[in-house]
């Protein structure tokens, strides 16, 4: 039996790949509306038609039937079946501005908070909302919220303006400040409605997103005409459905330097071990990233992975080879990992932060003393040498680089596109390369771990040739 050659085979696939993409259908999220619940609400035209830095070109204006789609990824010669199928793809609204707007600029009383800990590019996005509010749509009342969500409700508002907020992206943390826990759903709507706010935009991770949630749902069970929208923030980039998440790349490029330190300390000593600890509670993504970027790491050790210390292909094991070889080893470890390993008394067995967070232990510190303890055993009479790095709080202060500050920017003003068209309870994010939006609920549930099955794990195993510490 012949083969097809490989011209006859790549056109057989793109015939099929044609039929199915013109014959695909979407999934379309449905996004929420305040007319979902406020069916009398008359829409405006956008003033954007008349903003002279602007003179809409064709194409401009998004179309309600425009969708990012959330998986791109197709195989026809793997299953040409699959892509025939009726089943259609998930598919998210396309973010950026409509022709018609159900807010009246002059009335509009917009407010800004920021919750959680900090991440580089939160005072990027307080500028950006500010600005776009300002000068694309001439919003006049924008306020910010200090101090997190209790801030609503214990605190007067401040007034914000593009001068006032003019060189806040150069900045680390929030002006506004923030803060952890506080959240008391009454008092924030309560305080919603007592100050006249219409427009609310929430900078939070996915604890504050599940907190937008409730407070959408409570305007939208009191049909108050508020628009809600939840703009995610983790340096950890811990929160799915979107491509990533604001300040985790500059948390990458910070995590570098910490990295090399480490690497010329190791290198400096007899028999050093260069120790770093990075963010990353529940995923390692910073702790993977900056593996791959770094090219100096001899093992990477992330929550979604198990490890252990002593026996055949142990960690132990493992940098006793390294040193022998190269006479240094660096360990990168986020602090998510390992922390079942860690001894724990009874009354830290139960600590919890403001957030309902377990408290964890240092793993760093707590590696430290093993490593010590491991070497002073198994080699009493040979040097060796354990330097501790943690730049936990030195990474998330940064003010943002300039991919990150872009992205602030591009996420913010979708989100005010958004909401000025009516759209509310949702998240403004990157599909695919691609804004959108998505409903915060969503979002809120959603987690982003790293896939320890794909080919980024793989790349981390062949670029620092550590075991997979699968117990023999």
């Amino acid at each position: 039996m012949a083969l097809a050659s490989p011209e006859a085979t790549n056109l057989n696939i793109a015939k099929t790949l044609g039929k199915s993409l013109s014959s695909c259908s979407a999934n379309i999220q449905k996004l929420p509306h305040l007319t979902d619940y406020l069916p009398n609400l008359k829409p405006l035209p956008n003033p954007l038609e008349k903003n002279p830095l602007y003179h809409p070109p064709a194409g401009f204006y998004i179309n309600q039937s425009e969708v990012v789609l959330r998986h791109i990824v197709l195989d026809p010669s793997a299953d040409s079946e699959a892509l025939s199928s009726p089943t259609p793809q998930l598919a998210y609204t396309r973010a950026g501005p409509r022709r018609q707007i159900f807010f009246e600029p002059k009335d509009i009383k917009a407010a800004i908070v920021t919750c959680g800990g900090l991440c580089p590019g939160m005072n990027t996005v307080i500028r950006e909302l500010v600005v776009g509010l300002w000068e694309l749509y001439e919003v006049r009342q924008i306020y910010g919220v200090t101090a997190g969500y209790r801030g609503f409700y214990s605190r007067d508002p401040i007034e914000l303006n593009p001068k006032l907020v003019h060189n806040w992206h150069k900045k680390g943390g929030t002006v506004l400040e923030t803060s952890r826990g506080g959240f008391d759903l009454k008092k924030i709507v309560d305080a919603i409605e007592h100050h006249g706010f219409n427009q609310v935009y929430i900078i939070g991770g996915d604890g504050t997103m599940r907190g937008a949630v409730n407070i959408f749902d409570e305007i939208r069970h009191r049909k108050l005409n508020i628009g809600v929208v939840g703009i995610p923030k983790t340096v950890d980039n811990d929160i799915g459905i979107i491509d990533r998440s604001f300040g985790f790349q500059t948390a990458v490029e910070m995590a570098q330097q910490a990295i090399n330190a480490a690497h010329i300390e190791a290198e400096s000593a007899v028999n050093g071990i260069g120790l770093v600890k990075l963010m990353g509670r529940s995923t390692g993504h910073i702790t993977l990233h900056a593996t791959l970027s770094s090219r100096d790491v001899d093992c990477c050790l992330i929550p979604e992975t198990s490890f252990y210390l002593e026996g055949k292909g142990g960690l132990f094991e493992f940098l006793e080879k390294r040193l022998k070889e190269n006479g240094h080893a660096v360990l990168v470890v986020a602090e998510g990992a390992g922390q079942d390993m860690i001894p724990r008394t009874d009354a830290q067995k139960e600590q919890r932060d403001e957030s309902g967070n377990l408290v964890f232990l240092d793993v760093g510190a707590w590696l430290k003393s093993e490593l010590n303890n491991w070497w002073t055993r198994d080699h009493p009479n040979e040097l060796f040498t354990v330097k501790y790095i943690d730049p936990t709080y030195m990474i998330r202060a940064v003010p943002a680089n300039a991919t990150d500050n872009l992205y602030c920017t591009l996420v913010a003003h979708s989100a005010i596109h958004g909401v000025m068209a009516g759209y509310t309870g949702f998240v403004s994010g990157p599909i695919n390369g691609n804004y959108a939006y998505i409903p915060v609920e969503e979002v809120a549930q959603a987690r982003n771990e790293v896939d320890v099955q794909d080919h980024k794990w793989a790349w981390v195993r062949s670029v620092t040739n550590q075991p997979d510490f699968v117990k023999p």
